[in-house]
């Protein structure tokens, strides 16, 4: 059988109806830039996530720099993120002059590590942004009141976890991307809410930073050729828009699909001593957009495992092989080799198995199969 990481042609078969009566609908109105479709989506996406305001944008990437920019962030303030995570989380900080001030994550969940937060900030710091990464939530219990006694900002990076929920100490439930200041995501194709192209959004409970997102997403302007402010062009086009309309509807559907894989991939890779798999944090759901494990036998022998099974036809991929303080684009000098251990020891050890809405308990035994036959080969 064939094993890919991503299955999105079956997982189009599925709704192939829906989305190309979608799509010829919006050639048929020709309102392809604002149509109508995109505030539909937003209006949708808006009462799933229970939050008051939905921004769609052209990327996940963008929708992270316009959450900054809209915060009025000076150049030299500095924003907190986890060194463990995909770059663009850094890199619109340092396209918009600020300055990133890099933590190291928790061994277990791959999230922010709460507890070196409070060491790092100085009254230059002025935001934090935690990335609910693989598809669960980070502490934002600890996260909210760190904002709350230091008065900063919270970004949430959730482009890998919407969809998931986070129930507070209190009870409260709250979706991911929907607690800080504002949340961004991405619907870059292979997401769990993906389009066919690039999109993004952003979401807000507050009236005011929600108009000045909307402003900065649209050159500035409310009213138009009236630029009261300086904005960027990033508008989710209709097309995608309308697409996401479709898939939005079966996200619930999907989600529970991802956790039924990494349930079958739990029951067969669990017991093995030289395997970890995935922790879920008691307080949040998890969607799974990666079902990321530990081959606690260390790089070499996680390396060879990867081209072996490459091999054999199952794909795997390593998220994340350098952490961002080993990047050239960012000043290493600052943090030497041995500055953030637990983030260099994860990128020698993980590894992401095949997860996505179309498997089936055959293929997640096929991989495990193979899985551990390489290993053992490897001794």
């Amino acid at each position: 059988m064939k094993i890919q990481m991503v299955d999105l042609k079956s997982q189009y078969n599925h709704i192939k109806n829906e989305v190309n009566e979608a799509i010829l609908n919006v050639i048929e109105h020709g309102q392809f830039i604002k149509g109508p479709d995109v505030k539909i989506f937003e209006e949708k996406l808006k009462s799933y996530l229970n939050v008051k305001h939905v921004i769609a944008c052209a990327n996940g990437t963008d929708a992270l720099q316009i959450a900054m920019m809209a915060l009025n962030l000076k150049p030299g303030d500095e924003i907190i993120v986890p060194v463990f995570t995909y770059i663009a989380t850094a890199e619109v900080i340092g396209l918009l002059g600020l300055k990133p001030i890099l933590v190291d994550v928790e061994p277990d969940t791959f999230c922010i590590d709460v507890a070196k937060i409070e060491d790092v900030i100085s009254p230059n710091t002025k935001a934090i942004v935690p990335v609910h990464l693989f598809g669960q939530c980070a502490n934002m219990d600890d996260i909210m009141d760190l904002a709350k006694k230091h008065r900063l900002f919270v970004i949430e990076d959730t482009a890998q976890a919407i969809g998931s929920k986070y129930t507070f100490q209190n009870g409260t439930v709250v979706s991911s991307g929907c607690i800080g200041d504002i949340g961004t995501t991405s619907f870059f194709p292979s997401k769990n809410l993906g389009c066919y192209g690039d999109g993004g959004a952003l979401f807000t409970n507050d009236d005011a930073l929600a108009e000045k997102l909307r402003m900065i997403c649209n050159h500035g302007q409310k009213v138009q050729y009236v630029h009261d402010i300086i904005g960027v062009n990033s508008r989710l086009d209709t097309m995608q828009a309308a697409i996401l309309n479709v898939k939005l509807g079966q996200l619930r559907n999907y989600e529970n699909s991802r956790n039924q894989a990494a349930k079958w991939y739990d029951e067969l890779l669990c017991g093995l001593d030289w395997l970890e798999i995935p922790k879920r944090r008691a307080n949040s759901t998890h969607v799974f957009h990666q079902y990321t494990v530990k081959i606690k036998t260390g790089k070499l022998k996680r390396d060879a495992i990867r081209v072996e099974m490459g091999k054999l036809g199952i794909p795997t991929m390593i998220y994340y092989p350098i952490p961002l303080h080993q990047q050239k684009a960012f000043d290493t000098e600052n943090y030497p080799l041995g500055s953030f251990p637990v983030s260099e020891a994860l990128c020698d050890v993980v590894l992401s198995l095949p997860i996505h809405t179309e498997m089936n308990y055959e293929m997640v035994q096929e991989i495990v199969r193979n899985l551990i036959q390489v290993h053992q080969e490897l001794k």
